[in-house]
């Protein structure tokens, strides 16, 4: 029996493509991250306490595999690994600014008080 050829996907909606993409928990965190410049595993780690490492190099890897951020691999030892947006990854900068910005306003029609709801870590304008 001759194998068919795979059919390319089809989206009722193109949301759909982008959300297969960024989609989840925390790869919008990690791009938002990466937009302040390149990060290593360790870096991105500390920033998001609550991803498990596992977790971190799934979506890592995802994120690489669709071409949205570079893996940077140093030759030296201990070995060095960063992570950066790629070019391709930029263009998502304002998709990422107008998520920021709505969940600021959320957060604000919700508790009121930003300031008691976000971590001071130098990404919020507290």
């Amino acid at each position: 029996m001759a194998t068919e050829a795979p059919t390319k996907k089809k989206y009722n909606i193109s949301v759909e493509a982008t959300l297969e993409v960024i989609g989840g928990k925390w790869k919008c965190v990690i791009l938002c991250h990466l937009t302040h410049g390149k990060k290593r595993t360790s870096d991105l780690k500390r920033l998001m306490p609550g991803i498990t490492q596992k977790m971190l190099t799934q979506q890592l890897r995802e994120l690489e595999e669709d071409g949205i951020v570079n893996r940077i691999v140093y030759n030296q030892v201990p070995p060095k690994v960063e992570y950066e947006l790629s070019d391709y990854g930029s263009s998502l900068q304002s998709i990422l600014d107008s998520l920021c910005a709505w969940g600021e306003k959320h957060i604000i029609r919700e508790y009121g008080d930003k300031s008691a709801m976000l971590e001071d870590n130098g990404l919020n304008r507290l």
